[in-house]
């Protein structure tokens, strides 16, 4: 069976309008899913953590506030999200994929505490497999967004114009 539909309807594997590259609104919950990827980004940079985080630049927030975009309207800390797929993410394997970086990153919270300083998450012995599980699910979803993976992390100001507009 056909499915016709407008000529940006993400059903027919087509994109919608965009800022950058990313998609503004191809999914349901698309500022969801922006807040999401923004952190799995940052949490699987080790370049950018290291220029970025542990050097203080402004404009990208920490570790704790990249964990906070990861989970703070999905509650990624309170179940699966495999709930997500449909309106946050495309399919069970980019959910799953989510779920295991979800899972590495607040286990290492939990054990360092939110308000540990970032050079306590990046000596974490736990850290490198957390930067691994969060940089699978980036790509796969950068991937499906038709981004570059590879590009550095946005800054959270272009985060903010992204998700208010469209």
């Amino acid at each position: 069976m056909t499915v016709q539909g407008s000529e940006n309807s993400s059903r027919r594997g087509r994109r919608s309008s965009t800022m950058g590259d990313m998609p503004l609104n191809d999914m349901p919950w698309w500022r969801w899913r922006s807040n999401v990827r923004s952190a799995l980004h940052m949490l699987s940079d080790p370049v950018f953590q290291q220029n970025v985080w542990l050097a203080g630049l402004d404009g990208y927030g920490d570790v704790t506030d990249a964990v906070y975009r990861l989970v703070e309207d999905t509650w990624l800390d309170n179940w699966s999200a495999e709930k997500y797929v449909g309106t946050i993410f495309r399919d069970s394997q980019e959910a799953a994929l989510v779920d295991t970086a979800v899972l590495r990153v607040l286990r290492i919270m939990h054990q360092v505490g939110p308000d540990a300083p970032v050079s306590a998450y990046v000596d974490h012995p736990g850290w490198p497999e957390a930067i691994h599980a969060a940089r699978d699910a980036h790509v796969r979803m950068a991937t499906a967004d038709g981004d570059d993976p590879d590009a550095p992390p946005r800054t959270l100001e272009v985060l903010r114009i992204m998700t208010r507009s469209a």
